[in-house]
């Protein structure tokens, strides 16, 4: 009996993931359909490949995402966390609290302005509920000593395919700066809500078929009919990520093969005033995973440009950094700060967003 190829070098698996970790964009009653239509692979190899995938755990999760901050109130957390209670503040971020997304733990090639914040987390709360709340929470809960939160005044790039990015030239970009994506909240009725919380659940690998949303749609109790235009109407209000297959790039395959070796999260400090402008610099660069606008103030070098870039070697990861310099110097946009901050130990996972789940876990952490 022939063997399946699981690891993402595999010709036929690369096909597959170069279209389906960020290439799918919003909502589609038939998305591996449309993997298979885009990637010129046949739907029962996309379907089969993606599982076995799944089950070896090369590929983590598949699910349909959400555009988080039209949804909740979010923003990327630092933690100064004394050195002895790092890795245990660090586990409970990443087990306990379902409200803290990516967990990583950072360091500086230097000592500099902020590198005694070691712990990274993104936080969501849901709309109406107060970040800060939250955060002071789990700084009781961890031992921590301080957080900063820095919330997304913009989006200027999001779509992590790591298979699409590989080998890719320093300096590439599109012909285009990005346009700034805004953060602001929307309202949804409680049928919007039933909808989007079962829909936005990872697929399991007897889920990895034609028709995904039918058992969706036969828990909530409603015709997939139904369930499809609930769903095609959240992505009407911009609330739908992408559809996608997140790999696993943190940890090697059990063959050993690794997806990504270094992230680096990349802080320009710019004027005031030109914040979108440099970001949408920034972000036309196709090696940026993640760009946003974010306000780091004095511990940060007053940093406001942030994004992150993956790579398997730490100098490459650097090189598409100098471009990135390079070409604002050509913009000419003023950089009087900026620094990596490089990713170590990481645990990524989907950031909750359930009023009532964050209502019990709050009754449940009650002093």
């Amino acid at each position: 009996m022939e063997t399946v190829p699981v690891e993402h070098t595999d010709p036929v698996n690369a096909k597959i993931l170069a279209i389906s970790e960020d290439l799918i964009s919003g909502f589609h009653e038939h998305p591996f359909h449309l993997i298979a239509e885009k990637s010129g692979v046949d739907l029962e190899t996309v379907l089969g490949r993606i599982r076995v995938m799944l089950e070896a755990g090369v590929i983590r999760r598949v699910r349909q995402t959400l555009l988080s901050t039209k949804l909740a109130h979010g923003a990327l957390v630092a933690w100064r966390v004394p050195e002895e209670k790092l890795n245990d503040a660090f586990d409970y971020m990443a087990k306990e609290d379902p409200f803290s997304g990516h967990v990583v733990i950072r360091s500086t090639d230097s000592d500099v302005s902020g590198s005694g914040y070691r712990l990274w987390t993104t936080l969501k709360v849901p709309v109406g509920e107060s970040l800060d709340e939250h955060a002071t929470v789990l700084m009781g809960l961890t031992g921590a000593e301080e957080y900063l939160l820095m919330p997304a005044n913009g989006v200027f790039a999001l779509g992590v395919g790591h298979v699409r990015r590989k080998g890719l030239p320093p300096g590439s970009k599109a012909d285009e700066p990005a346009v700034m994506m805004t953060t602001a909240t929307v309202e949804l009725s409680e049928e919007e809500w039933a909808v989007l919380l079962v829909l936005k659940e990872e697929l399991s690998a007897g889920e990895i078929v034609a028709e995904p949303w039918v058992g969706r749609a036969q828990q909530l109790g409603m015709p997939v009919e139904r369930f499809c235009e609930i769903a095609t109407g959240l992505n009407a209000k911009k609330v739908i990520g992408r559809f996608s297959t997140f790999l696993e790039h943190v940890k090697p395959s059990s063959t050993g093969q690794r997806v990504t070796r270094f992230n680096g999260l990349f802080h320009w400090a710019v004027p005031k005033g030109r914040e979108v402008e440099a970001g949408a610099e920034v972000g036309r660069h196709y090696c940026m995973t993640h760009c946003y606008w974010r306000e780091g103030g004095p511990q940060f070098g007053n940093v406001n440009i942030m994004g992150v870039v993956h790579g398997t070697e730490k100098d490459k990861v650097l090189e598409h950094k100098a471009a990135i310099d390079a070409h604002l110097e050509s913009c000419g946009i003023p950089v009087s700060y900026t620094n990596v901050f490089w990713g170590g130990r990481s645990e990524i996972k989907p950031s909750e967003i359930s009023p009532a789940v964050y209502r019990d876990w709050h009754a449940k952490h009650a002093s």
